[in-house]
């Protein structure tokens, strides 16, 4: 695998940061939603539960692709 981000431009590896960095946000994020008490949101716990695990997957998804694009 790092020999196979060593053959890609610049652009694709910035473009490999980014989608990973945004792996990361949506995971932290849906992770916060779902078991931080004290965050500032209005819903119900099976809501903030749906939500934040909806986020989850999100990422996973985004994971999945980042690691499939064999470009």
């Amino acid at each position: 695998m790092l020999n196979n981000i060593q053959k890609k431009s610049l652009k694709e590896r910035f473009l490999l940061v980014l989608g990973i960095l945004f792996f990361l946000i949506y995971l932290v994020l849906g992770l916060m939603i779902m078991f931080w008490e004290k965050l500032p949101l209005n819903m119900e716990p099976k809501y903030r539960y749906a939500f934040g695990g909806l986020l989850i997957v999100y990422s996973g998804i985004r994971f999945l692709r980042l690691i499939n694009s064999k470009e």
